[in-house]
């Protein structure tokens, strides 16, 4: 009896020892396990982290447009729009000088800056912006005399992926230029100007320069106004139109364009 009580001790002894044994093997399996999964865990938040550093460090870098700015300019305007149409926002910038003695006095005797503006356009790409195009100095400045009205304003924009620079003078109406991005710079392609008398059209002219073809269009009520104020006409606008074909020459060339006030076109 005193035999069978001894072995099943034994028994006993053996099988809570397999058991503690066991609980520490399951002890450590889980312990590694839960590290491994934290460990899983703070690399999965120093990925994402990093690649927030990294989007954020990109961001910065595309800000950095004044990396492109050349000494004595300064930023004058910034606009955004696709220009080469790959769907990213591409840069505009409107530079000026800042040359001392462009600061002069005007006709009223008011010192004004009339240093001269110029253009910077970037592509925007994956890791920053690439430059496409340059003029430093094709515009005048905006503070040119404008005789008894005022001089006319530089509007800079993108429409349908190609750039339009258009000087606005008020009641006077505009003309606008239109540029595309090809053979690595932008191309003038398209040209036009109304000659307004307040709400009135006298006259308007549309350039092709891809088909050479000019556009004339005069408005033969242009005479017939209201005696008491030259901008109410008593006639609608009716159009006489006269086609000019151009002879051929090679697109005009944003960055070699030497000042915008004297383009002509014949």
């Amino acid at each position: 009896m005193k035999q069978v009580s001894k072995i099943t001790l034994c028994l006993l002894c053996v099988a809570m020892a397999l058991t503690g044994c066991r609980d520490k093997v399951q002890s450590k399996a889980d312990t590694a396990n839960h590290q491994a999964a934290v460990s899983q865990s703070m690399n999965r938040i120093s990925k994402v982290k990093k690649q927030g550093d990294m989007r954020q460090y990109d961001v910065a870098d595309k800000q950095r447009i004044t990396d492109f700015i050349p000494k004595g300019y300064k930023l004058f305007e910034k606009i955004s729009g696709d220009l080469n149409k790959d769907g990213l926002e591409d840069c505009v910038l409107i530079i000026k000088a800042t040359r001392k003695d462009g600061f002069v006095k005007n006709s009223f005797d008011k010192v004004v800056d009339r240093n001269r503006r110029g253009i910077i356009i970037l592509f925007t790409e994956k890791n920053g912006y690439k430059l496409a195009s340059k003029n430093y100095n094709c515009f005048s400045s905006e503070n040119e005399e404008g005789g008894n009205y005022y001089a006319p304003e530089l509007w800079v924009e993108e429409r349908k992926g190609n750039l339009y620079l258009r000087y606005c003078h008020g009641r006077y109406g505009y003309w606008e230029y239109c540029f595309r991005y090809q053979n690595s710079d932008f191309m003038l392609i398209g040209y036009e100007v109304f000659h307004d008398r307040g709400p009135v059209v006298l006259f308007k002219t549309s350039i092709n320069f891809l088909t050479g073809i000019v556009y004339d269009d005069e408005n033969i009520n242009a005479d017939k106004y209201d005696d008491d104020s030259d901008d109410d006409s008593v006639a609608d606008e009716v159009f006489k139109r006269t086609v000019i074909k151009l002879k051929k020459k090679p697109l005009m060339k944003l960055s070699e364009i030497e000042d915008f006030d004297e383009l002509r076109f014949e």
